[in-house]
C-alpha cells in the first residue's frame, strides 16, 4: 500500500472517530460511524491472504449490521419524540435497540465471536487499532447516551463478557487471540460501570487503552505470534520480557500496577449501589483472566534459561523497539499512587 493512500485511511479513521465523538445529531454520529468502519476494511485486506480476506468480511458485516441497527433506533426515536438528539434517546424500544448495537460494535458478549476471528486474520499493528482506536466511537456514544441506555442489558453483557472473556482465553495458544478476549473481558467492566458512573467507565476506557497498546507493542517488538514465540522472546530483548511479565500482570489487575486502579474503583462503586453479588461475581471472573496471564507470563520469562541455545536466534531478525513503548510501559505499570488525582 503506498504511503499516500495509508495516510488518506489513517486520516480517515481519525476523522470518522472525531465526527462520532463531537456528534450531538444521530446522523452524523452515525456517518462518522460508517467512515471508520470503510477506512478499517482496506487496512485489515491489504496482506492479500485467504484469511485476512476473511476477517475483513466478517469484520464489514457485523459492523454493517451494527451501524444499521443504530441507524434504525435513532429513526424509532425521532418519530416517537420528534427530536434526533443524542441526549434525547428516551424512546423504550429505541434505547433497547441502541444497547444492543453498542454492544455489537465493541464485541461484548453474546455479540463477541467476530473480535477473536477478526484479529487473528490481522497483522499486529492492525489488532491494536481495532482493539484500541475503534473501541472509542462507541464507547464515546455510550458516555452520550448513559443516562437513557438499558442498565439490565448492559448489566448482563458486563457480566457475561467477563466471564467469556475469561473462558474463551483460557485454550487459546495465538497471542493476537489471547488478547481479543481480554478485550471481550475489559469491555465487560466497562459495561457494568457505564450507566452508574460514566467518568469511571472514560478512565477504565483510558487504562485499557494504555495496557493493551503496551502489549502490542511488545508483541510486534519480540515478533511473538504463538505462546511459543513467547517461550524465544528472550533472544530478542530479556528485559523486555522482563517489563512483560509486569504488564501482563497489569492487565491481569494486580496491585501496584495501574490495571489494579479501574477494577478498584468499579468494584467499589457496585459495592457503594448494593450490587454486591455482581462484583463478587466480577471479581472472580478475573481469576479466569489472569489465569492465562500467568500462563503467559510463565511461558515468557520462567522457562527458559538466558543462555545459548543451538535453535536459531530470534536476534537475527531484530526488530528496533518503539520510542513509545518506554512511556507507555511505564505508564502501564506506575500510575496506582495518581488515582486519587485521576479520579477527583
Amino acid at each position: 500500500m503506498s504511503p499516500l493512500t495509508t495516510m488518506l485511511l489513517l486520516f480517515s479513521l481519525g476523522m470518522g472517530t472525531t465526527l462520532t465523538m463531537t456528534s450531538h445529531h444521530w446522523l452524523m454520529a452515525w456517518i462518522g460511524l460508517e467512515i471508520n468502519t470503510l477506512a478499517i476494511i482496506p487496512i485489515i485486506s491489504k496482506q492479500h491472504h485467504p484469511r485476512a480476506t476473511e476477517a475483513t468480511t466478517k469484520y464489514f458485516l457485523t459492523q454493517a449490521a451494527a451501524s444499521a441497527l443504530i441507524l434504525f433506533s435513532s429513526t424509532m426515536n425521532a418519530w416517537a419524540t420528534g427530536t434526533w438528539d443524542i441526549s434525547q434517546m428516551t424512546n423504550p424500544t429505541a434505547t433497547t435497540l441502541l444497547t444492543t448495537a453498542l454492544a455489537m460494535k465493541l464485541g461484548l458478549a453474546p455479540m463477541h465471536l467476530w473480535l477473536p476471528e477478526v484479529l487473528q486474520g490481522s497483522t499486529m499493528n492492525t489488532a491494536l487499532i481495532i482493539t484500541t482506536w475503534q473501541k472509542l466511537a462507541p464507547m464515546s456514544l455510550i458516555y452520550l447516551t448513559a443516562n437513557n441506555l438499558s442498565p439490565t442489558i448492559l448489566l448482563l453483557t458486563g457480566i457475561l463478557s467477563s466471564l467469556v472473556g475469561g473462558w474463551g482465553g483460557l485454550n487459546q495458544t495465538q497471542t493476537r487471540k489471547l488478547m481479543a478476549y481480554s478485550s471481550i473481558a475489559h469491555l465487560g467492566w466497562m459495561a457494568t460501570i457505564a450507566t452508574m458512573m460514566p467518568n469511571i467507565l472514560i478512565l477504565t476506557l483510558m487504562m485499557y487503552i494504555l495496557m493493551t497498546t503496551t502489549m502490542f507493542m511488545t508483541l510486534t517488538t519480540t515478533k511473538s505470534k504463538t505462546l511459543q514465540d513467547m517461550a524465544m522472546a528472550w533472544t530478542t530483548s530479556p528485559t523486555l520480557t522482563s517489563i512483560s511479565l509486569l504488564t501482563l500482570l497489569s492487565l491481569g489487575g494486580l496491585p501496584p500496577l495501574t490495571g489494579f486502579m479501574p477494577k478498584w474503583l468499579i468494584l467499589e462503586e457496585l459495592t457503594l449501589q448494593n450490587l454486591t453479588p455482581m462484583a463478587t461475581t466480577l471479581a472472580m471472573s478475573t481469576l479466569l483472566s489472569l489465569f492465562f496471564y500467568l500462563r503467559l507470563t510463565y511461558v515468557t520469562t520462567l522457562t527458559m534459561a538466558p543462555n545459548t541455545t543451538p535453535t536459531k536466534h530470534k536476534w537475527r531478525f531484530k526488530t528496533p523497539p518503539s520510542k513509545l513503548l518506554t512511556t507507555t510501559t511505564t505508564t502501564t505499570l506506575f500510575l496506582l499512587p495518581l488515582t486519587p488525582l485521576l479520579t477527583s
